[in-house]
């Protein structure tokens, strides 16, 4: 099962408009923001949220929509890292700049309330570590290794968003993260964030600093994706989208690869063979049954949506999801890839 399936399925039961926030275990002493914390999003989502240390603490979130807004009391000192492990996150900082992460990066920043979910699906961890406090009583190891909050705070909280990419190292720290049983969590991500602190510490630059965009040139990007989503039937030019947008053209590529990861051509391909297969799926595929009024009633909507016919997806399923859809076949025609 693919990972989006099963966020979907352990979000399913949320009713729509819903942040469920649990704190696992219950609330401590000394964290950021257990009773302070209030969440919404436009979709179903998720927050387990874990006290690791005094003035450190972490939450796994799941999101299916296409935003989620935070209000809470974060110290001035809060330094919020985050990691992308599905779908991609965007922020609009303070300036009026945006700016974005794919799977596997992290971003450091101080604290932003508001998330944009693109994929509108989101899974990461969001660690919150106040500086002033962990400087104060930091963890024994820690401690031992001559650990300095200072340095973390020179680095990042210079109104900078820093991204580090998605690597081997980043990729050593967090993955077990998200491996264990709730049982485990709390223990590994002891262990975890302080490997992490002190790999960031050692750092001999901040890392990059992500490139931003223009909010207004971000929500102009949005309303070309629904644009394009809504409309499958046509095949929209970067000329007709640019003048009818007021960007240039190189601007309007670039910033649509930032917020959506893809370049549009190719972002729209990969949409349209996936809107196929949801349809595949929601008539039954090509199981057997004849050419019933339901199965009528989904190819016209498939030829109003610009679809094509099952048997012409075929080839492009194959290569982007290695599966047959629901009721094809294995060896049916065009699933052997070539």
């Amino acid at each position: 099962m693919k990972q989006a399936d099963c966020l979907r399925m352990a979000l399913a039961e949320l009713p729509q408009g819903t942040m469920e926030i649990v704190g696992r275990p219950a609330a401590e002493p000394g964290v950021l923001f257990t009773g302070t914390f209030q969440g919404e999003t436009d979709g179903r989502g998720r927050m387990e949220v874990y006290p690791v240390f005094p003035g450190v603490e972490a939450s796994f979130n799941t999101v299916l929509g296409t935003y989620a807004a935070f209000r809470h009391e974060a110290a001035r000192s809060t330094l919020e890292i985050n990691h992308c492990r599905l779908g991609r996150v965007g922020w609009d900082l303070r300036d009026g700049m945006s700016v974005y992460l794919g799977e596997g990066d992290l971003s450091l920043h101080s604290a932003d309330s508001v998330m944009h979910f693109p994929a509108e699906m989101y899974a990461g961890l969001v660690i919150c570590v106040d500086l002033t406090h962990l400087a104060e009583s930091p963890p024994p190891i820690l401690a031992e290794a001559d650990f300095q909050a200072e340095r973390l705070a020179e680095k990042f909280c210079g109104g900078g968003t820093f991204a580090l990419p998605a690597g081997p190292e980043l990729e050593e720290i967090f993955r077990p993260l998200y491996r264990q049983p709730e049982m485990r969590r709390l223990p590994y991500l002891r262990l975890k964030l302080q490997e992490l602190l002190l790999y960031l510490e050692g750092l001999e630059s901040g890392g990059r600093e992500l490139t931003r965009y223009g909010s207004q040139q971000t929500a102009r990007i949005q309303e070309i994706h629904a644009l394009l989503t809504e409309h499958l039937d046509r095949r929209y030019t970067i000329e007709e989208l640019s003048h009818r947008y007021l960007l240039n053209t190189s601007t309007l590529k670039e910033v649509f690869k930032a917020v959506y990861g893809l370049p549009i051509a190719t972002y729209m391909k990969e949409y349209r063979v996936r809107r196929a297969m949801e349809l595949l799926r929601e008539s039954g595929g090509l199981s057997g049954g004849g050419d019933t009024g339901h199965h009528r009633k989904h190819r016209r909507h498939r030829g109003r949506r610009g679809l094509r016919e099952p048997g012409e997806i075929h080839p492009g399923i194959q290569g982007c999801d290695g599966t047959a859809p629901h009721g094809v076949p294995a060896g049916a025609p065009g699933l052997t890839p070539e």
